[in-house]
């Protein structure tokens, strides 16, 4: 090997490690649901002398890898490299909706499931979607929930809802991703609660 070579060798060596020691070293940013605490219940009697228990809510695998999610087309999923959730969606959803169906004071109990205590129902679900959805010259977000209510006593399903959600951005940033996907999420949780209120209620009625 020629000095000639030596020298250009070591000199594309010297470029190299500048350029990385040069480099700016980006650090993921973490963001989460920021879901209002639902009203607190006024104080009455539950309107269903029943105990509901609530098993964590499932969520599509391309939703449990941590990092934020966009379409950039219908058929396309993206994900952010630098902008990840601090905790987990779908733990969110089901705190969440803990949360709202105690505020509506339809079960005289209500607890997330624990495989042991015995309730007299089980709620189920799974986050079909949340995502920012880019199309030309917009971006809106989009939250899907599904759930389903189980008697144990029976082992019959006597309530099923979905609840799907979109919501505009207005500012094109990921901070106004996060509000918009926090508004369809809390949007989808209201209007399931209120299809079981709707729905179950009816029934209980007529059983009686």
């Amino acid at each position: 090997m020629t000095t000639k070579t030596l020298i250009c060798m070591s000199a594309c060596m010297v470029a190299l490690l500048m350029a990385g020691c040069g480099g700016k070293i980006r650090y993921p940013h973490y963001y989460a649901l920021d879901i209002p605490p639902a009203p607190s219940p006024a104080a009455t009697d539950a309107r269903l002398p029943a105990t509901l228990a609530v098993r964590r809510f499932e969520a599509l695998p391309y939703l449990r890898q941590g990092r934020i999610v966009y379409r950039p087309g219908p058929a396309e999923i993206g994900f952010y490299d630098y902008h990840r959730w601090a905790a987990d969606p779908a733990t969110t959803v089901t705190a969440a909706m803990i949360d709202s169906l105690r505020s509506s004071r339809l079960f005289s109990f209500v607890r997330p499931y624990d495989g042991q205590s015995r309730q007299d129902y089980l709620m189920s679900g799974r986050l079909e979607r949340l995502e920012e959805i880019d199309s030309a010259g917009n971006v809106r977000v989009e939250a899907r929930i599904s759930a389903e209510l189980f008697d144990l006593r029976t082992g019959e399903t006597v309530w099923t809802g979905d609840a799907d959600e979109t919501s505009e951005v207005e500012t094109r940033n990921i901070n106004s991703v996060i509000q918009g996907m926090t508004h369809a999420v809390q949007k989808s949780i209201s209007r399931l609660v209120a299809s079981l209120d709707r729905q179950f209620v009816a029934k209980s009625r007529e059983v009686r």
